[in-house]
């Protein structure tokens, strides 16, 4: 086996992780403590990656890391959790998929960053995907829970964007440290104000709780961000897609979800439009049509010689 595909293994780890947090969310984890369930979720992943990171923040990287905290953990990681217990963790996997066009609008007016004409095709192929996927899913879909996933991919992708464009540097694992911490720590009084106590878990909330936090955040952003070091941006991106397609898979079998043509139908839309919004894909087809276009103006412009 080659480098890259270990690394690529590697990566997986990731986004399969995440899509499953749906269905551990919605089968063990209380319905009534999203800000608990999102707080025990960042805080013990944030301390263990600041251990593995062995940095703090300093200077302006305090205050940043706080607005990240609440964008990308805090208020995410609460959106999330309320996605997961009102809607299937397919139609909440799939919303969340749709994050790569979102990102890619949004880096135009915060970053600058002019995407290209395929990508933005890309996009709107996405979204025309989640209206199929929407449309397409059997019985009534939670609107509250629609709203909080579409929220939560928006509040992610603006801080994603903006994390790109502070970017001086720093480790990337050291910045998500302080996130998942300073995010976690935010969330801890607004949750005993809110909710109480931290709920009683049973032996399944345990478990639960210990897999998001643990599995699906630290282990999960340790190796994609290893493997970032060692594979293009295009295979990452291409390889994130593990993550709406765990989400569904899981919650057709283990939970029995629905799954209907007209939404099978919406989820390949939906990854068309990933796969062609993705920057080294459009690139690569840039590159192919460079020659064939410089061919046909050469060929073009001997016709004219000739005439």
């Amino acid at each position: 086996m080659t480098s890259s595909w270990r690394w690529i293994l590697v990566a997986s780890i990731a986004p399969v992780a995440w899509g499953s947090t749906y269905i551990v969310t919605s089968q063990l984890l209380p319905a009534d403590t999203p800000i608990w369930g999102a707080a025990l979720r960042a805080l013990p992943a944030g301390l263990v990656l600041l251990l593995l990171a062995r940095r703090l923040p300093r200077g302006r990287w305090w205050w940043r890391s706080a607005l990240l905290g609440v964008l990308n953990v805090g208020a995410f990681f609460v959106l999330v959790y309320l996605a997961a217990q009102l809607l299937p963790s397919g139609v909440a996997a799939m919303l969340m998929a749709t994050s790569p066009a979102v990102i890619l609008l949004l880096a135009w007016p915060l970053a600058a960053e002019r995407p290209a004409a395929l990508s933005l095709l890309g996009a709107g192929i996405g979204f025309a995907g989640v209206v199929v996927l929407l449309a397409g899913a059997t019985g009534k879909l939670d609107g509250f829970g629609i709203v909080a996933s579409l929220s939560a991919m928006l509040m992610s992708s603006v801080g994603f964007v903006l994390a790109r464009r502070w970017n001086d540097g720093t480790p990337v694992l050291a910045m998500t440290s302080w996130q998942l911490t300073l995010g976690g720590l935010a969330l801890v009084p607004v949750a005993l104000i809110v909710e109480g106590a931290p709920p009683g878990l049973d032996a399944g909330g345990l478990v639960g709780a210990a897999y998001l936090s643990l599995v699906a955040t630290a282990l999960a952003f340790a190796t994609w961000f290893a493997a970032l070091q060692h594979l293009p941006a295009g295979a990452v991106g291409l390889v994130g897609l593990l993550n709406p397609v765990a989400g569904v898979a899981l919650g057709v079998l283990i939970a029995g979800e629905s799954f209907t043509g007209a939404q099978l139908a919406g989820m390949v839309i939906v990854i068309v439009g990933i796969v062609l919004g993705q920057p080294a894909i459009a690139a690569t087809i840039s590159r192919a049509r460079r020659p064939r276009a410089t061919a046909l103006r050469a060929r073009a412009s001997g016709a004219g010689g000739t005439a």
